[in-house]
């Protein structure tokens, strides 16, 4: 995708603070974190939302979950928790399309998240 934002960060062509690496996926801090902790993990493959996966995506998205279980690890948060989010299109304000899982910590979270 030509005009991605988070391609852009996955091919270096904008830098990016990037914590996690695979062949799969590509971890990097959210530059407006919403709390101490706030880490996108994004596929390498360019997917636009949720509703573009296909079958051939599952262990991608395995991937995804893999590395939040790491990073969380990695930054202390596997014993106090960690939120783990996706959001799909404009209505859950969705503002890249390509898909991310946020992962989220180091304060306590409240419910409902809004």
């Amino acid at each position: 995708m030509l005009d991605c934002l988070f391609c852009k960060i996955r091919d270096g062509e904008i830098p990016g603070d990037i914590v996690y690496e695979n062949d799969y996926v590509l971890a990097f801090n959210d530059i407006n974190p919403v709390a101490p902790i706030h880490i996108l993990i994004i596929p390498k493959e360019h997917i636009s939302t949720l509703n573009d996966l296909e079958e051939n995506h599952t262990q991608t998205m395995g991937e995804l979950f893999l590395a939040a279980k790491s990073i969380a690890s990695k930054e202390g948060l596997s014993e106090s928790g960690y939120r783990t989010v996706f959001n799909c299109n404009e209505d859950a304000q969705q503002t890249v399309f390509h898909i991310h899982l946020h992962l989220i910590g180091g304060r306590k979270m409240t419910w409902p998240p809004g």
